[in-house]
């Protein structure tokens, strides 16, 4: 280990503490290291922001977007990042400059990129941070303990054909909706990137939330499809002891990305699902997605996303696969959940809530 005793603790209170460091006790860091080459997914770092690119805000803990400056003092995660319309990296940390792949709080090395993007955010990375015993300091540290899967509470995915699908807007409407028919309801993002967007989304919904950040990942890019399963049956089942009896579970990016796919394929995940809501942007990402569900033995109870946006989109979409079309008004109201969700629901209707 490369020890760092010169550089004051105190600076870290200057620091700006990300989204996916959210749940960590700061009180815990005792030292610094500069071992990058033992730096690993979801190890705390402290950087210095030497570059303003893409991503020209941090997403803090405390939920709200920091404008960044030259100069900035983070506290990030080393990550993984998955994203078609933005970032593949790497969580990786050299002794040169690296780069804020996710504006949420992930630190990697860009292997590639969308055409649109600007060059990332450049990040002098400082040290990792160390706890008493002189561990560096992961967010798994701070995950919730492991829980038996629960079989009685009611669980909805959300999938969607790609990025910017409309999957946040479905599955949060989807529990505001189950919420307004009278559902004790909580809404989990399973897979995906770290960052407060879909949990505000959630929470705005009127649901409690939680996340892949909750059970110690920072990114579920590149993680073992057995962590990925062991986290979803923690936060399900948590959430079931909270009190719901729906939760709605939305699974990042599309089908094709590795993870997705994995789940789709079989496992935990898949034979736990009730049923399926999809997001598609368009009638033919809607009928291809419908035809790669199939292929897997599934099939959704209903379509949504961005293609319910527009009337014309949204009859191609409801012609060519056989199913309907609910836009976010309509996954708000409870005569639609009641003819379209309902009858997947494992216990019965609580008293309305509202």
């Amino acid at each position: 280990m490369t020890y760092m005793t010169s550089l004051d603790l105190s600076l870290l209170k200057t620091a700006k503490w990300a989204f996916t460091t959210r749940r960590v006790n700061r009180e815990d860091v005792h030292r610094f290291s500069r071992d990058f080459s033992t730096a690993t997914a979801g190890d705390l770092l402290l950087c210095r922001i030497a570059e303003i690119g893409q991503h020209k805000k941090i997403q803090l803990a405390e939920r709200r977007a920091s404008a960044s400056y030259p100069g900035d003092l983070v506290v990030l995660c080393v990550g993984d990042r998955y994203a078609p319309d933005q970032f593949q990296a790497r969580a990786k940390v050299g002794k040169g400059l690296i780069h804020l792949v996710a504006g949420g709080g992930v630190a990697g090395l860009v292997e590639a990129a969308h055409v649109r993007m600007d060059e990332p955010t450049l990040l002098s990375p400082i040290a990792l941070l160390e706890n008493k015993a002189g561990d560096v300091i992961n967010i798994g540290d701070y995950a919730l303990a492991p829980q038996l899967p629960n079989e009685n509470v009611t669980v909805i995915g959300v999938f969607g054909a790609s990025m910017n699908s409309g999957k946040t807007t479905a599955a949060s409407s989807l529990a505001h909706g189950l919420r307004a028919a009278g559902y004790a309801v909580a809404g989990i993002k399973a897979t995906g990137t770290g960052a407060f967007g879909d949990f505000n989304s959630f929470e705005d919904a009127g649901v409690p939330v939680t996340d892949f950040t909750d059970v110690g990942m920072a990114t579920t890019y590149r993680q073992p499809l057995a962590r990925i399963e062991e986290g979803f049956h923690t936060l399900v089942a948590s959430a079931a002891n909270a009190g719901a009896d729906v939760v709605v579970v939305e699974i990042a990016d599309g089908v094709f990305q590795q993870e997705t796919r994995s789940v789709l394929a079989g496992g935990a995940i898949r034979e736990r699902l009730d049923g399926i809501l999809f997001a598609a942007p368009d009638a033919l990402s809607a009928l291809g997605s419908v035809v790669v569900l199939e292929r897997h033995g599934l099939s959704p109870f209903a379509i949504s996303g961005m293609v319910s946006c527009s009337p014309l989109a949204t009859s191609e979409a409801a012609e060519v696969t056989g199913l309907p079309i609910l836009s976010r008004e309509e996954l708000w109201d409870p005569a639609v959940i009641a003819r379209h969700v309902a009858p997947l629901i494992r216990v019965p209707q609580l008293q309305s809530a509202a």
